[in-house]
């Protein structure tokens, strides 16, 4: 191979790497995930089925592809659910996108902490953390916490 076939490959795998490294230039900012409203499917003695409404909100300029979800609910210090849900979904760049995350739990072993809990007149705690799972080649964890306050008297009917 001569010198000027040697030079012209190196300076085209340099270029080529050059264009590689600017991959990851582009500022990068998180996207925003909101639980948008909790549904109630089925409220059995042994098991309850709720059906989560998670927006995710993509700031960037490229697609986000989102692999799972991780999540817990907690109320007070009690643990209602944890749980893994597989997504398999993307948001489009400056997009927003909604997705129903099932979730089941068995609140009978929990039954007498709840209970005392909704006799109290004291406002109630939630907290939902979650980390949420994304990309395909270059992976990255977005981590959520979320938390409020329930009165037990608005959830009684009057």
């Amino acid at each position: 191979m001569s010198t000027l076939a040697r030079l012209l490959a190196l300076s085209l795998l340099m270029t080529l790497l050059a264009g590689c490294a600017s991959w990851g230039d582009d500022e990068w900012r998180e996207p925003q995930v909101h639980l948008v409203r909790v549904e109630t499917v089925k409220a059995r003695l042994l098991q309850q089925e709720f059906i989560l409404h998670v927006r995710v909100e993509n700031p960037n300029d490229s697609r986000l592809f989102i692999r799972s979800l991780d999540y817990s609910v907690r109320l007070n210090d009690l643990l209602l659910v944890q749980d893994e849900a597989s997504l398999w979904r993307s948001v489009g760049g400056h997009a927003q996108r909604t997705f129903k995350i099932t979730a089941r739990t068995n609140l009978w072993q929990k039954l007498k902490p709840l209970a005392k809990m909704l006799k109290r007149e004291q406002p109630l705690h939630y907290r939902l953390q979650a980390e949420l799972h994304t990309g395909l080649i270059i992976h990255r964890d977005l981590h959520l916490s979320r938390s409020g306050e329930i009165i037990p008297g608005d959830l009684q009917p009057e």
